[in-house]
C-alpha cells in the first residue's frame, strides 16, 4: 500500500563536491540547507546579507557580490539607537553609522571574493511580494518593522523575475545555479495569495532552466507539500518545516546532489558531529574517556582526508 505521493527527483549530472565553493542566498529555507552543508564541512557562505525573501532582493545581493560596489550612508538609516541597512536583515546593525558601513563593506569584500570563486550558487525564492521604500524608490530586503505607510507593496510577475535574475546567470555560466522554492507559506496576505506567489516563482524557475543549461531545480517545495503534507511535519508555528522534515529533505538533497565519491567522508563527518553533540553524565568516567579518544582519532582521520582531497 502507498500512503503518500512520492516526488521523483532526477539524478543530476552536476553534483556538489568537497572541492567546490558554494554560496547560498534566499529565504530561511536557504539558511536550513546551507546550514546542513556547512555542518557537513562544505566550503559554503550562507546568506551573507541575511534572509532574502523575494527575487528582487536576491538580485540586489548578486549585484553587490558581482561588482563589489560598497555601501554608503545612502544605504542605511537610523532606527532608535541602532543603524540598519535596507539591503540586509535585522541582525546587521550597529550603534554608529560608521561602524555599520565599515562592517558591511568589510564583509562585502570577503563575500564578493567567495561568490566570484564559487562554482555553485544556491538560490531559494520565498515570495513574489516586494516592498518599495517610497522616499528612496528602492526595493528593500527587510522593512525592519518601520511603519507600513512608508512602503508601497507590489507583486512580481514571471517575466519580472526572469528579467532580474537572468543577467547574473548569463554573466556566470561557469557556475551551477541550483534553484529551490521555499515550502514556507507566506501567509501575511492569505493562503490563496501564498499559493499564487509560489506558482509564480515555480513558473519563473522553470523558464530559467529552459533558458540556461547551468540552471537546475531541486523540488524541495513539492517534497514538503506532497510527501510531508501532514501537520505533524510542521514546526509549532504550523508554517515552517519541522527539524525532522528538514532532515528528510536534506537526505534527498544529499542522494541527488552530493558527489557519491564524497559519501564516505560525509558519513564520517556526520558521525563526528553526533559524537560532539553527546553530553555525558560522568565526564571523568573511563567509558567517556575512551569515547573522547575515539572522537579525537576520528577527527584526525577526517582532517587528513580533507587535506588529501583539497
Amino acid at each position: 500500500m502507498k500512503f503518500f505521493t512520492k516526488v521523483n527527483v532526477e539524478d543530476f549530472n552536476s553534483r556538489i563536491s568537497y572541492k567546490d565553493k558554494i554560496i547560498s542566498l534566499g529565504s530561511c529555507f536557504a539558511n536550513e540547507i546551507g546550514a546542513k552543508l556547512k555542518e557537513s564541512r562544505f566550503d559554503i557562505l550562507v546568506n551573507p546579507f541575511g534572509v532574502l525573501y523575494n527575487p528582487a532582493s536576491i538580485a540586489s545581493a548578486l549585484e553587490r557580490l558581482s561588482s563589489g560596489n560598497v555601501f554608503s550612508e545612502e544605504d542605511i538609516f537610523t532606527d532608535g539607537d541602532l543603524w540598519r541597512s535596507f539591503y540586509h536583515d535585522s541582525l546587521h546593525a550597529e550603534y554608529t553609522k560608521e561602524a555599520l558601513i565599515n562592517k558591511l563593506n568589510t564583509s562585502l569584500k570577503n563575500d564578493s571574493i567567495h561568490f566570484i570563486t564559487s562554482s555553485w550558487v544556491l538560490v531559494t525564492l520565498g515570495t513574489r511580494r516586494i516592498y518599495t521604500l517610497k522616499k528612496k524608490n528602492i526595493i528593500v530586503s527587510n522593512c525592519h518593522k518601520l511603519p507600513q505607510s512608508e512602503f508601497e507593496t507590489g507583486q512580481m510577475k514571471v517575466d519580472d523575475i526572469i528579467k532580474i535574475l537572468a543577467p547574473y546567470i548569463e554573466a556566470n555560466l561557469d557556475k551551477t545555479w541550483l534553484f529551490t522554492v521555499s515550502p514556507v507559506r507566506y501567509l501575511k496576505d492569505g493562503a490563496h495569495d501564498s499559493q499564487i506567489s509560489k506558482a509564480t516563482l515555480l513558473l519563473a524557475v522553470e523558464e530559467l532552466t529552459k533558458l540556461f543549461s547551468n540552471v537546475i531545480y531541486f523540488p524541495a517545495y513539492e517534497i514538503f507539500m506532497d510527501e510531508l503534507r501532514d501537520y505533524r511535519y510542521y514546526a509549532e508555528d504550523l508554517i515552517h518545516p519541522s527539524q525532522s522534515s528538514l532532515k528528510y529533505i536534506w537526505e534527498i538533497f544529499r542522494d541527488s546532489l552530493i558527489n557519491k565519491e564524497n559519501y564516505y567522508l560525509l558519513d564520517m563527518v556526520g558521525r563526528l558531529n553526533d559524537m560532539k553533540n553527546h553530553h555525558p553524565f560522568f565526564s571523568e568516567s573511563k567509558a567517556f574517556k575512551k569515547f573522547k579518544a575515539e572522537m579525537l582519532q576520528l577527527e584526525e582521520i577526517i582532517d587528513k582526508q580533507f587535506k588529501e582531497k583539497m
